[in-house]
């Protein structure tokens, strides 16, 4: 373990039952199943210390111990990620826990060590997660990718399916040539405490609206610390994403052996 003074655990909450792609986190990607990818990624983050699958589903944990991870089973009456993450980390001594979701194979571990980083050097914040600049016009529009707006101190100040800022007067062709707009990664850090307050908040207005659970933190006055990364991941929603992140995997590793040959 780290000789850091706080203990970061991170939680991959995997549930089997999906009504748009069920079995995904033991979907096959490139090989391995989707839960091992999201596993070794987060093992290569710097500031993790300990890393588990929060699931409610032996054949998860049966594929978690095959590849030699570590789980915590949990209820399957929760809810969601965060309370399967709440309830996990009640078996587990830690300062920070981590949320990543298992829909993420190809997250990158810089992008996990800057979120908890973002936490750790901010004494007001209670939680922290990620951001990473929108270069594509259908992406800033789709309501489908979450978007974030900041204080100047790197503060979330309200996550929206809407496109944010509003730019008066400009036509949308030039939207992104004027702003620096921002797509929300779904990657969480909380402070221990802060995630067992967290999930006795009851959903508020915002949050119901727009269908986003860190709303219920700003409403209830929480700050939360965005880390403004370089990578963007791809979610794995439906079958048909894994082809992506298969042709994502290939060319990365394509673009590795071209620089290896390079510097031999």
């Amino acid at each position: 373990m780290s000789t850091r003074t706080l203990k970061t655990v991170a939680f991959i909450p995997a549930r089997y039952a999906s009504s748009r792609f069920p079995g995904k986190p033991v979907a096959l990607i490139a090989g391995k199943p989707m839960i091992q990818h999201v596993y070794e990624r987060v093992s290569e983050a710097r500031r993790v210390d300990e890393v588990y699958v929060a699931t409610d589903d032996r054949r998860i944990a049966d594929v978690v111990e095959k590849f030699g991870g570590k789980y915590i089973m949990t209820s399957s009456s929760l809810r969601s990620g965060t309370d399967r993450c709440a309830e996990a980390a009640r078996k587990i001594k830690a300062d920070i826990i981590a949320n990543i979701q298992g829909d993420e194979p190809v997250i990158s571990p810089s992008t996990i060590d800057a979120v908890i980083s973002a936490l750790t050097k901010s004494s007001k914040s209670v939680m922290s997660t990620a951001a990473v600049k929108i270069t594509d016009r259908s992406l800033l529009e789709s309501e489908n990718v979450v978007k974030v707006v900041l204080a100047r101190n790197g503060d979330a100040l309200y996550f929206t399916r809407s496109v944010v800022p509003h730019l008066r007067g400009v036509d949308r062709d030039e939207y992104l040539s004027r702003c620096g707009f921002l797509k929300h990664l779904g990657i969480y850090v909380y402070r221990r405490e802060f995630l067992k307050k967290l999930t006795r908040l009851t959903e508020t207005p915002l949050e119901s609206a727009e269908k986003l659970e860190q709303l219920r933190v700003l409403e209830n006055g929480h700050n939360i610390r965005v880390a403004v990364v370089e990578q963007d991941t791809i979610s794995v929603d439906v079958p048909s994403d894994i082809a992506a992140v298969e042709e994502y995997m290939m060319n990365k590793t394509s673009k590795g052996k071209r620089s290896a040959i390079g510097k031999a």
